[in-house]
C-alpha cells in the first residue's frame, strides 16, 4: 500500500482561499477527486490525505465530505483557530469525524514567527492530543528554533514537518536547516514528508539540486519516520504527479516508505 500523505481540494467558488490568485495561472481553477484519481492510479498510489489550503473550519468540512464519498480519501487534515477560545471545543467536535486525522496552522503565513509557542495554544493542543490527532508543522527554516521549543513543550503530540521544513534550495543554503533539522530527527515523536521541494528549487532545477536536501533529511530521519507527500496540485507549478512521485521514489531507494498509519493514528485501514 502506497499512500500519499500530502496533496489539496478546492473549488474556487467556495472563496476562502486568500493566497489563490489568478496569478497562480496553473492554479487557479478547481482540483477535485476526479482529477487526482488517475494521476493516483497512473502512479501506484493507493490512497491519500487531503491537507488543508484554508484557514477556515468550513474548509474543513468540504475536505471531510469529499473523504465520506471516496473511501481512497483515507484522511483529512484540517484547521482550527488554535488560539481562540473556543478552539478547544472546534478541536473536539471535527475529531467526531473518523477520518479527521490532524491539524495544520499556517504558520509560514503569521507574522510572530515564535507564534506556535503562545500560552493561549495550550488548550487545543491538549484536545488534540486527547483525540490522537497530528500537528502538521507547515514552518520554514526561521522556525525551526521555535518547532523545537514546540516538541519539548508538548512531547505527547505526534508531529509532522511538512516538506521537510522548506529549505532554501534555489538559493543552496543548507547549514542552518541541516543542523535544526538533525535535531528535530532525534525527537521520536516528529515524521517528516518528502514533499514540496520543487517548489522551493530554482526554475531550472535539476535532480542534483534537491539530492542534498534529501541526502540529509534521509541521513537524520530513521526510515520509519519519513513520508512520501505529492503536494498536488501546488506540484505542478514546477513538475507534476507522476514525475515527482518516480523521482521521490529513486531518491528514496525505490521504495516510498509506508508510515501513514503511525504519523496519523487515526487512519483508518488502507484502502482496498
Amino acid at each position: 500500500m502506497t499512500i500519499d500523505t500530502h496533496q489539496h481540494f478546492w473549488k474556487l467558488e467556495r472563496g476562502d482561499y486568500a493566497w489563490l490568485t489568478p496569478a497562480l495561472t496553473k492554479l487557479y481553477r478547481d482540483f477535485q477527486p476526479d482529477d487526482l484519481k488517475p494521476l493516483m492510479d497512473a502512479a501506484g498510489i493507493t490512497g491519500t490525505i487531503a491537507v488543508q489550503a484554508a484557514d477556515t473550519e468550513a474548509e474543513t468540512e468540504y475536505l471531510l465530505s469529499l473523504a465520506d464519498r471516496h473511501d481512497w480519501i483515507g484522511g483529512v487534515v484540517g484547521w482550527v483557530d488554535l488560539e481562540a477560545e473556543s478552539a478547544p471545543a472546534s478541536v473536539a467536535q471535527l475529531a467526531q469525524h473518523p477520518k479527521l486525522v490532524g491539524l495544520r496552522p499556517m504558520i509560514q503565513d503569521i507574522g510572530d514567527d515564535a507564534w506556535m509557542l503562545r500560552p493561549a495554544l495550550a488548550p487545543a493542543i491538549a484536545e488534540m492530543v486527547r483525540n490522537n490527532l497530528t500537528f502538521d508543522a507547515l514552518v520554514m527554516p526561521r522556525h525551526l528554533r521555535h518547532l523545537l521549543e514546540f516538541l519539548r513543550t508538548y512531547p505527547d503530540l505526534c508531529v509532522v514537518v511538512d516538506h521537510c521544513a522548506k529549505p532554501e534550495i534555489r538559493d543552496k543554503v543548507i547549514e542552518g536547516w541541516a543542523a535544526d533539522m538533525a535535531e528535530i530527527a532525534t525527537y521520536p515523536q516528529v515524521f517528516c514528508k518528502i514533499s514540496g521541494l520543487v517548489t522551493e528549487a530554482a526554475e531550472n532545477w535539476g535532480e542534483e539540486d534537491l539530492k542534498p536536501y534529501v541526502q540529509y533529511i534521509l541521513g537524520s530521519f530513521a526510515r520509519d519516520r519519513l513520508l512520501f507527500g505529492s503536494d498536488w496540485p501546488v506540484v505542478n507549478l514546477a513538475s507534476d504527479y507522476g514525475a515527482w512521485k518516480e523521482l521521490a521514489q529513486s531518491y528514496l531507494g525505490g521504495n516510498i516508505p509506508n508510515n501513514a498509519a503511525s504519523a496519523y493514528p487515526r487512519l483508518g485501514p488502507p484502502p482496498k
